[in-house]
């Protein structure tokens, strides 16, 4: 069975964050899922990920194309993905249910912290995610770095201050 990290965004802005950890997803030899809610925010993060210079292109595609299967990376809005990813990432509150997490080496919720609806949404996808028996991991930006705060199983959750 796979973990589930909850990303708690407070500092960095979503694509700094996502590009480190598609970065390293296709490191450890994953495809990916980037599932989001809205066209909007998908072809925001469509863009940031074709630049170059300093930041460099990550290879990837929006769902829809000829060549799905072929992409490492995949973003779409659908639950179902053509490049039968190892991780799916989700931003904008996706759902992803506990027996897909099963099924993958990783799954990963980013979250607005600043945004009070997004934390409520990541707050109902943890417990139910925990409650199904999935193991998760809730990491948040302290001091401008990242540390674990909770693990599901170890009697520690998300909390109303985190």
């Amino acid at each position: 069975m796979g973990e589930v990290y909850f990303y708690h965004l407070t500092r960095t802005p979503l694509e700094v964050t996502l590009r480190t950890l598609l970065e390293r997803s296709l490191g450890a030899g994953w495809r990916v899922a980037v599932r989001g809610r809205s066209e909007t925010t998908l072809d925001r993060l469509d863009a940031q990920l074709w630049l170059g210079g300093d930041d460099g292109f990550l290879p990837h595609g929006r769902a829809g194309g000829p060549h799905d299967a072929d992409q490492p990376i995949l973003l779409t809005a659908a639950r179902e993905a053509a490049n039968l990813p190892s991780c799916v990432v989700s931003v904008e509150g996706a759902e992803i249910a506990a027996g897909e997490v099963a099924e993958l080496a990783r799954a990963m919720i980013l979250f607005d912290g600043n945004d009070v609806e997004a934390l409520q949404v990541a707050r109902g996808q943890w417990k139910s995610l925990k409650d199904a028996g999935a193991k998760a991991k809730y990491w948040s930006e302290d001091g401008g770095r990242w540390e674990m705060k909770a693990e599901s199983g170890g009697g520690v959750g998300m909390t109303a201050r985190d």
